[in-house]
């Protein structure tokens, strides 16, 4: 098998262009065979026409005397046929050759039974190696006479022999041009191809960006190249995206580690009382569980990543998951001094992941707690309308920036760097919600005004 491509195309076109060859050269040969049997039939014709008014000259010259008209007209027009024959019914009158074939006789007989001319190709007739037969009934003073002519084939043979064999010689040549013009043209348009094919061996995770140069390309090959950039755009964003989640994962897991480390070499640099032992084994177990919380966030947010995460639906009432979530975070509240309230109208089922909502509802108002100052409000409310349902977390905290909106949603992004670690975050949870609202089909919105508080809007379809 042909692996080559540059090779499979120019067989391609060369079968193509062969087959239409032989299909043309088919065509050509009948028509010409056509036009040049017609071209002899007309001939005939016309002898036959000129044979039968000498016929009825002599005739009427003759007072009736059919045999001597008969052999006075053959003797006329012998030279411009190969067999001219005259009968009057079945009776041969005279013939400038004999008429011994039988299909002739028949042709003869039958012509004059009809009426009407008849035609017909035989072998050899005359000494000829085939012949054209035209027998044509007419009658004078109420006699009917049939006169049969005939013409060689020979030249009509000989064009056409001439013609296959020009076709057959001239076909091998033909092929070997149109083959290599094939394949000259098949290189030349693939050249642009070969060029991208050693472009794309020099791009590396390093240069992405470089992209192939399509050149003069055709505009297929022109969309095949834009195509490929958009991927390898694609695969920078990836590898960029994946780069920093690294680093920020990196640099979130150094802080948490120094402190334990940090703790745990002063612990053992000396002998140290009770108290202080406790107290460093709180740091470190306080430092563990932002590790052991930070590493179930990636653990999630990975399995996310690849498409492993398959929702558990159920049917749940929202309204009472949004209760148990105020209430788990009340504490939290409650030790910041902000004040926590939590509206709905009414019981509303859902059907969705219980335990992934949970983690949605409850990111939402941890964060809501953690940036807003002592004094301020946090509200959770659950609104329904035709089937849609929207959880809705406000907060009068410090409010996010609008050049920071935008990002608010992505993995490690924070408003504000310091601040953020102050309070305990690590930039994904909102990532998480977002995550969680569009694998329940829904979305996340966020409003929010520096200085005034933030309203996040989970827009949720009840099917």
């Amino acid at each position: 098998m042909i692996k080559s491509f540059r090779l499979q195309l120019t067989a391609g076109y060369l079968l193509f262009f062969t087959a239409v060859f032989v299909l043309f050269s088919v065509f050509l040969h009948g028509l010409l065979s056509r036009a040049l049997y017609e071209r002899l039939d007309d001939k005939l014709d016309s002898e036959e026409n000129t044979a039968i008014g000498f016929f009825k000259e002599e005739l009427a010259e003759a007072h009736g005397d059919a045999l001597g008209a008969a052999r006075e007209t053959v003797s006329e027009m012998h030279l411009r046929s190969l067999l001219l024959a005259i009968f009057e019914g079945k009776q041969l009158l005279a013939s400038s050759a004999p008429v011994e074939r039988r299909e002739l006789l028949d042709l003869a007989a039958q012509s004059a039974q009809r009426g009407k001319a008849g035609l017909l190709t035989v072998g050899a007739v005359a000494g000829g190696s085939g012949a054209r037969c035209l027998a044509h009934p007419f009658s004078v003073d109420g006699r009917s006479f049939v006169l049969l002519a005939a013409e060689s084939v020979d030249p009509v043979t000989d064009d056409l022999k001439l013609v296959r064999r020009v076709l057959v010689l001239s076909l091998p040549v033909i092929v070997l041009i149109v083959g290599a013009g094939a394949f000259l043209l098949a290189t030349r348009s693939l050249a642009p191809m070969r060029r991208m094919a050693a472009q794309a061996k020099t791009i590396t995770d390093r240069n992405l960006r470089s992209g192939l140069a399509a050149g003069g390309a055709s505009e297929e090959l022109r969309l095949l190249a834009d195509s490929f950039n958009e991927v390898l755009a694609r695969l920078d964003r990836s590898f960029a995206t994946m780069r920093r989640f690294v680093a920020d994962a990196s640099h979130e897991l150094r802080t948490p580690l120094a402190v334990i480390r940090g703790e745990a070499d002063v612990a053992l640099a000396a002998d140290r009382s009770g108290a202080e032992y406790k107290e460093s084994i709180a740091i470190i177990q306080d430092e563990a569980r932002r590790l052991s919380r930070l590493v179930d966030d990636l653990l999630n947010l990975a399995r996310v990543d690849a498409d492993e995460v398959r929702l558990e639906v159920e049917p749940f009432y929202l309204n009472d998951l949004l209760t148990e979530c105020c209430r788990s975070v009340q504490p939290l509240a409650s030790s910041k001094n902000v004040g926590l309230e939590c509206r709905y109208r009414e019981d509303v089922m859902f059907h969705g992941d219980q335990e992934l909502l949970r983690r949605l509802i409850l990111n939402l108002l941890d964060n809501a707690i953690r940036y807003t100052p002592a004094g301020g409000k946090v509200a959770a409310k659950l609104e329904a309308d035709a089937g849609d349902l929207r959880i809705v977390v406000s907060d009068t905290g410090i409010g996010i920036p609008p050049d920071a909106a935008p990002h608010v949603f992505e993995r490690f992004y924070r408003a504000d760097e310091a601040r953020s670690r102050e309070q305990g975050g690590f930039g994904l949870g909102l990532s998480i919600v977002k995550w969680i609202a569009e694998s329940h089909k829904g979305t996340v919105q966020l409003s929010s005004q520096p200085g005034v508080g933030s309203t996040f809007t989970v827009l949720l379809h009840n099917h």
